[in-house]
């Protein structure tokens, strides 16, 4: 694991996405705090919050992956993080002038731009990684997560007590500008940032933007490993919608309405510390097990995980749960992330990550606009935490049944992929 370090490129990305969303948790948690506080009996704000996090995926997901794939990786990448400062600084103005609506518009744009983030990132490391790192790379990425939800929580809930809403946004742009800043410092080979020849902004007119997302369609369709893993992506919006508010909702309706700030920082501090160790024990599993029965396996139990959470009678075996959750989460991520570099071609990544993305926001939305809709009046935060969870684990069971007979395809399956866009 620390091997990888040694690669200076890698280093400089990882840091620049750790301090990249580090900052946006800072910022998220004390914005989601502020609306709960200000806003009490109406918790629909909040949820309107992450929803202006995921929608804009829908908006741009047919550009994202042809600008990762057509422009030059490394500028996508820190032009994302300069652009996302500045609009965090139009939004530190909006809400110290109580101007909530424009809030919310400033949040859905620059959720916009950070779209074409992620993309372009994922191609640059699948260029100057090795295959045998890949799974490496995706436990470190975990990590990262882990300390998100350890220290991301709980140091906006920390910065928006002491030195309010305000500071957190300015812990936004500082982190963001960092990021842009190391990202810049790469010194990446061109093949690796334009894989398929030099182009501009300009040069992506209408015709040229159909013909490559229409290609990635292809490219993802004539491989049946590929079609079956997008049901993976799609559990994952249906659960991180979900967790985006169920543990906050749960702890303010139900165990502790008069300190479930405090309990958000414990939370978080259960989980971040879960996942950290459940990010080490999974990187060890891929070195003994294959990728695909890490994926069933971790489906099978954080959905028990999530379904007992729900059902826990008080905030103590929530907690326990929540932390068996953070455990075994990882593991599917893991299995996911070493897998999927090395049956994607470098030429298509962004492109594959473009459909990805938006299947992934798509069921994140759908999932929140559910519960919009639904909770409190019509629908149990318990019976929230049941169908996100056997969601997982019954997808988890059908894995089970149709991944392993892909174990054969896996060494092939970039040539059958490139014939099937060839016709």
């Amino acid at each position: 694991m620390f091997h990888i370090f040694k690669n200076r490129n890698f280093s400089m990305l990882f840091l620049a996405n750790f301090t990249s969303q580090l900052g946006s948790i800072v910022g998220m948690t004390a914005f989601m705090l502020y609306l709960l506080r200000s806003f009490s009996h109406q918790p629909v704000y909040a949820t309107i919050t992450e929803l202006m996090y995921s929608l804009p995926t829908l908006v741009v997901f047919f550009l994202v992956g042809v600008v990762a794939d057509r422009v030059n990786r490394k500028k996508v990448a820190y032009y994302c993080d300069y652009i996302s400062a500045a609009l965090s600084v139009a939004l530190l103005i909006s809400i110290m002038n109580g101007f909530i609506v424009l809030t919310f518009a400033i949040l859905f744009l620059r959720s916009g731009i950070s779209k074409f983030f992620q993309p372009a990132e994922t191609a640059i490391l699948q260029g100057i990684l090795k295959k045998e790192e890949y799974a490496t790379s995706a436990g470190l990425n975990q990590m990262v997560s882990s300390l998100f939800s350890l220290f991301g929580g709980a140091i906006g809930t920390f910065i928006f007590w002491n030195l309010g809403i305000e500071a957190a946004i300015i812990t936004d742009i500082v982190s963001f500008l960092l990021s842009g800043l190391l990202i810049s410092a790469c010194k990446i080979p061109v093949e690796v940032t334009n894989p398929n020849g030099k182009h501009t902004l300009r040069d992506l007119n209408m015709k040229v933007v159909y013909k490559d997302f229409k290609e990635g369609f292809s490219y993802i369709i004539n491989h049946g490993l590929l079609r079956s893993l997008l049901i993976a992506f799609v559990l994952f919006g249906v659960i991180n919608g979900g967790f985006s508010v169920m543990p906050i909702f749960i702890i303010k309706y139900k165990f502790a309405p008069h300190s479930y700030e405090t309990m958000n920082i414990y939370i978080g501090i259960v989980f971040g510390v879960t996942v950290m160790i459940g990010s080490i024990l999974g990187s060890y599993l891929a070195k003994k097990f294959s990728l695909q029965t890490l994926i069933i396996l971790g489906l099978i139990l954080t959905g028990l995980g999530v379904v007992a959470a729900g059902f826990s009678p008080n905030i103590i075996l929530y907690f326990t749960c929540i932390g068996f959750t953070g455990l075994s989460l990882p593991i599917i991520n893991i299995g996911l992330g070493g897998w999927f570099p090395q049956i994607v071609d470098h030429k298509m990544m962004g492109r594959v990550q473009g459909w990805i993305n938006p299947i992934n926001m798509l069921f994140h939305s759908v999932t929140l606009g559910a519960i919009a809709l639904l909770y409190p009046t019509y629908l149990k935060i318990e019976w929230i935490h049941a169908i996100v969870g056997l969601s997982l684990a019954a997808v988890g069971v059908y894995f089970a049944f149709i991944l392993p007979k892909f174990r054969e395809e896996k060494s092939t399956a970039k040539v059958e992929i490139e014939k099937g866009v060839s016709q």
